[in-house]
Formats: C-alpha cells, sequence, structure tokens
C-alpha cells in the first residue's frame, strides 16, 4: 500500500497550517531477494521523501541521511517548489509515493539500491483539483555502522538532461550504413505497424486538409506516459519520440524524406536499421524542425507566453542556456488560471507544471521554446 501524507489548505497566497498526516503502509516491490536490514533503511527514507514533498523542506531526513551534498540539492528543489506554488496559490492537499526497488548490489558492508519512485500529488487551486503524477530514479548508498544500516549517498538519475544524441554523434553520423543502435531497451513492433506516412501514398496524395485533433492528441498522451506503446521504439531517452508519437495521434502529417536529418518521419525497423529521423527522436532537432518556418505539413509558431499554448503543443526545454535543447513535452491539461500541464518521458509525468522547477535538471539558465502547432495542415 502507498504511503500517503495529506496538508491541510490554508488562506491562499499564505503558509498552510500543519495537521495531522495520514499514515499507510509503504509499498517495496523488490524484484530480487533482499536483506531486511537495509530495507529498513530504505523504507525510513520512502516514509521521509514522501513527507519532504508535502513539507517541501529536506528537514525530515536529518539523522537519516549523511549526504550533505545531496540534502542541499534537495533543499534548492523543494525551495523552488515552494515559492512556485506559493505565486501559484496551489496547496497539494495529498502526496502518495510508491516505491520499487530495480536492483540492488550487496557487499558485506555496504549496499546499493536503485529505486523507481511514484509521485501522485493531489494539486489544489481556487476550488479546483487536478492529479499530478511522475516517476523518478534513485541510487541510494547504504553502510553498515554496528548493527544499523546508514544512508551515506543519494544520487537522482536526472533523465531529462540526456539528449538523445549528443551534438558530436549526430553530426558523425551519415545516412548511409548509420544504424544508430545505442544499446536502448526496445519492445518489438507488431509485424504490421499502423503508422503508415499518407503523404508517400500515390492514390490519397491530393487528400483533403486535415484539422489538428488536439483532443486525440491529449487522449493518446494520458494512455502512454507511463507505459511504451509497443508499436513503436522505445528508447532509454524517450521524450522527443513520446512526444512525436502524440502529435502524429492528432493527423499531424509526417514529411517522409528518407533522410535521418531532414523532415519529421517515422518507419521504425528494417533489416536492423532503425528508420526515423532526428526530429522524430531527438529534441534539439524537434526545435530546428519546428523553427523551420515550413509552409506545409506538420509546422508550428513560436509563442511568447505559456499561457498562449493550447492542448496538444509542445514545449521544449534548453537546461544549460546555450540553445541546444534536451527534453520535451506536450500539453495535455491546464491549470486553475490557464497555465499548461504538460505530459512527458523519459522521466514519465502527467500533468506536471510546464516550468519543470520541481525537477533536478532545471537551472538558473534553463530557456523555454513554447510552439503552437498549426490548426490545420
Amino acid at each position: 500500500m502507498p504511503r500517503s501524507a495529506n496538508r491541510g489548505a490554508g488562506k491562499r497566497g499564505g503558509i498552510a497550517p500543519r495537521v495531522p498526516q495520514q499514515r499507510q503502509s509503504l509499498q517495496l516491490q523488490p524484484q530480487q531477494p533482499v536483506a531486511e536490514g537495509w530495507k529498513t533503511g530504505v523504507h525510513a527514507y520512502i516514509h521521509c521523501f514522501n513527507q519532504a514533498e508535502v513539507d517541501q523542506h529536506s528537514s525530515v531526513f536529518e539523522g537519516l541521511v549523511a549526504d550533505r551534498d545531496h540534502l542541499l540539492r534537495l533543499d534548492s528543489r523543494l525551495e523552488r517548489l515552494r515559492e512556485r506554488e506559493l505565486l501559484r496559490g496551489v496547496l497539494s492537499s495529498r502526496s502518495e509515493t510508491k516505491a520499487e526497488i530495480v536492483r540492488v548490489n550487496e557487499s558485506v558492508s555496504e549496499t546499493t539500491v536503485l529505486l523507481k519512485l511514484r509521485i501522485k500529488r493531489i494539486m489544489e487551486q481556487k476550488s479546483r483539483s487536478y492529479t499530478e503524477e511522475r516517476f523518478e530514479h534513485e541510487r541510494i548508498w547504504l553502510a553498515r555502522e554496528g548493527g544499523s544500516w546508514a544512508i551515506t549517498r543519494i544520487e537522482p538519475v536526472v533523465s531529462e538532461r540526456r539528449p538523445r544524441f549528443g551534438t558530436s554523434e549526430l553530426s558523425l553520423l551519415s545516412e548511409e550504413g548509420s544504424d544508430l543502435s545505442d544499446g536502448s531497451q526496445r519492445k518489438a513492433r507488431p509485424p504490421s505497424a499502423p503508422f503508415l506516412n499518407y503523404d508517400i501514398l500515390p492514390e490519397i496524395k491530393h487528400r483533403a486538409k486535415q484539422i489538428y485533433r488536439r483532443d486525440l492528441v491529449a487522449a493518446y498522451a494520458d494512455r502512454w506516459w507511463n507505459e511504451p506503446n509497443p508499436a513503436y521504439e522505445n528508447f532509454e531517452v524517450n521524450c522527443t519520440n513520446y512526444v512525436s508519437q502524440c502529435i502524429f495521434a492528432g493527423h499531424a502529417p509526417m514529411n517522409y524524406t528518407g533522410k535521418r536529418e531532414s523532415g519529421w518521419w517515422y518507419q521504425g525497423r528494417s533489416g536492423g536499421r532503425e528508420m526515423w529521423s532526428y526530429s522524430w527522436a531527438v529534441a534539439n532537432a524537434l526545435q530546428s524542425n519546428l523553427a523551420s518556418g515550413r509552409n506545409s505539413g506538420m509546422r508550428a509558431t513560436v509563442v511568447e507566453s505559456a499561457d498562449q499554448l493550447q492542448l496538444g503543443d509542445v514545449i521544449l526545454y534548453d537546461w544549460n542556456g546555450d540553445y541546444r535543447f534536451q527534453h520535451s513535452t506536450v500539453v495535455t491539461a491546464f491549470d486553475a488560471d490557464g497555465m499548461p500541464l504538460v505530459n512527458a518521458n523519459t522521466v514519465a509525468s502527467r500533468h506536471r507544471y510546464w516550468d519543470y522547477k520541481d525537477s533536478y535538471a532545471w537551472t538558473e539558465r534553463t530557456r523555454y521554446r513554447l510552439y503552437h502547432i498549426a490548426d490545420q495542415f
């Protein structure tokens, strides 16, 4: 069962009063046998993690976590979250954290645990509520100290900062003979994928214009936010592949060129090769494609503020401020103020506030590129 915590709703714009927390047993789902000693330490950590999400302060870890660097990093993230929600007039009325043990490495004196955390928060704003969900991965080091185990180090796995390919690798890869295989884990795709590109079928080459179905984009995004659609490749860094699938689900037409460095298209795998354009699966390449100013096919325009975005629009994230974009999300809902909530992979997220200040990937140099997808193609 999940660990849950409630926070009372105080005066909007003020500090919420503390109320008793609802406590339930925490569910750990180990994939291999675990030792009871360090497992108790992991239980305690996840309880504190959930309480920190509610309190928005790291003080709950005092006496449990010895990693001062991580506590400073966590405090910085929680402070951003606290300030943002105060300005938005938002309160998290309930927080629930489920944990799954993905991997364990044990030795006589130290154990390393890779945790998959699913955080679910009920957000209250202007008498309205919505549910925000996200997954996080963290590595935790526990050391034996006498008869107990102490948490000596914590390392968040910040997948949002990892582009599908590095810039230098993209520039070196050529179309001929490049399968771009990076060892990513993939699920098998059905032999007959239903994702044909209408533009290359002569009999319907001159079909009527398509309306961008923003409702279908949001529905697809909510259906597949936390599991891969088996009809597509699933990459280790999957954010842009996921966003492209969502856009395509809204009837945006592929621009099939057969060249990786141009167009926006996907064919799957053929003869051991991955067949898709960079713009389909790489955030920086998708940004370049959307910025190209095309007059036909899937296209978009930049808007100046997030409240101008609509369902099915796209946000690109440049964490370092160097105009190389590393992450992409798709707009799937709005809060009570009309500000966008987004879905994403690789860190699977659903109805997350668009600015990502609750992410370890965010920095003071972060830049956003806000794209409104055309209403008709």
